[in-house]
């Protein structure tokens, strides 16, 4: 009977210390984005989520929210203000609406490939900008995913800046992406993400541009006939945690957090540069006419008609960032 009770009382004990340690670890968060779960964003997030919950013996809980279902971009990003969202992978153009000198990376042309852009992540400039951005919005950046290069896709072919000229085409709500298309003299219109597809498809606009991983992912293909390679952002994803969050995190826990989100990047990172360099041949195959076009000229036009300081930008971090090796 002694040892029953004896069994009985050690059980209950342990289903208490369970208990409490369980209370203890599940701090659940939300991590949010607005790209497919097929793309190597969500994948990377999945795994950086489970991941962190390793690394901290179960005390955080993150669940991945994908594809714009906790709101599109600028929703998520003012969710970390809001408290609706804890964690999001979001481009420095929406940075840049708090601080706009950070989103100066998203003037045409400014990096030369995807190196150039991964070299800046880790230069004395790139951090100036993150503390600036963190200064005024409070909201901490911990790691910069490859994106991809922005390129072109359209129902009509285009060779050159003026082709684009009349042109309607769909371009994200960020002066930045719109500063190449309207040099050249489209005519832009802000239409949300998760519904390029459809105004592709009727015909509201006749072209739009991307990374050739989001054409595909997306699928615009199905619905345009040329792929022109203007080249003219290479683009990047900033993994961003809450103030509200960040502030309370453990040096520790910063640590596991920060080691885990850069780990994250580096494998979406790799993974879309291995995409990116099949998809020529893979629109070629669905049909599409893919064209080279003379980059410098998309260049100068842009440089000559687009002041920095329209967005807020500096001249001087352009410059220092042009130097980055």
């Amino acid at each position: 009977m002694l040892k029953k009770m004896t069994m009985v009382l050690a059980a209950s004990v342990a289903a208490m210390v369970a208990a409490t340690s369980s209370g203890m670890a599940q701090t659940k968060l939300k991590w949010a984005h607005v790209y497919e779960t097929s793309e190597p964003f969500h994948s990377a997030s999945v795994w950086a989520a489970q991941e962190i919950g390793k690394r901290t013996n179960g005390r955080y809980q993150i669940d991945v929210y994908p594809a714009s279902q906790l709101g599109k971009e600028a929703d998520i990003n003012q969710g970390l203000s809001l408290g609706s969202v804890d964690i999001i992978i979001s481009g420095s153009s929406f940075a840049a609406k708090s601080f706009p000198p950070i989103g100066v990376t998203y003037y045409p042309y400014t990096f030369r490939d995807a190196d150039h852009l991964l070299a800046y992540t880790k230069s004395d400039i790139f951090r100036e900008l993150a503390k600036g951005y963190e200064d005024k919005s409070g909201h901490h950046i911990i790691a910069v995913t490859y994106y991809g290069v922005r390129q072109t896709s359209s129902n009509k072919p285009i060779k050159s800046c003026a082709d684009l000229k009349g042109l309607k085409m769909r371009v994200p709500d960020v002066p930045a992406y719109l500063a190449m298309p309207r040099a050249c003299g489209a005519n832009t219109a802000p239409i949300a993400f998760a519904e390029v597809y459809l105004a592709l498809q009727n015909g509201t606009v006749e072209a739009q541009e991307n990374p050739l991983t989001t054409i595909e992912a997306k699928k615009f293909y199905e619905v345009q006939k040329h792929i022109v390679l203007t080249g003219h952002i290479v683009d990047h994803l900033n993994t961003v945690v809450a103030g509200a969050l960040w502030k309370k995190l453990s040096d520790e826990d910063k640590k596991i957090f920060t080691d885990v989100a850069q780990e994250a990047a580096a494998k979406a990172t790799a993974e879309i540069k291995q995409n990116e360099a099949k998809l020529v041949a893979f629109f070629k195959e669905k049909g599409l006419t893919v064209t080279e076009v003379d980059k410098n000229e998309f260049r100068d036009i842009v440089l000559k008609n687009v002041p920095f300081e329209t967005f807020g930008y500096r001249k001087a971090d352009w410059e220092r960032i042009q130097d980055v090796k």
